[in-house]
């Protein structure tokens, strides 16, 4: 078992994002998850992402807030709870819409497919 404290959590930059405070929870240390990693997106009213697109799959689960996620064209608001999975090369814009912060953790796959060495 691997254990990392939320004090302990490096932020780190997402290309293509605004408005946003990323913070790895788990993953790319020794011990830690084999297939993928593990983010806090914690995105200010205004922020978000996109539009854009990776090679591999990732999931977002809302902890509060809101986040509305456009996919060709249609938006969905995934509230506190709500999870959503963005597909290989799916195009995908999210936009904090309210006045609220909000957290949501994110998980995807390392590039290819295993923790880098």
């Amino acid at each position: 078992m691997l254990v990392k404290r939320f004090a302990d959590a490096e932020p780190y930059d997402a290309p293509n994002h605004w408005g946003v405070t990323g913070l790895r929870l788990q993953g790319f240390e020794d011990g830690g998850p084999e297939n993928q990693w593990v983010g806090l997106s914690q995105f200010l009213p205004g922020g978000g992402a996109g539009p854009d697109s990776t090679p591999f799959e990732k999931v977002y689960v809302v902890l509060e807030g809101e986040m509305t996620v456009i996919v060709d064209g249609e938006e969905t608001v995934l509230k506190p709870m709500d999870s959503c999975r963005i597909a290989p090369d799916e195009v995908r814009k999210i936009e904090n819409r309210s006045n609220h912060v909000c957290k949501m953790i994110v998980v995807i796959p390392y590039p290819d497919g295993k923790r880098p060495e």
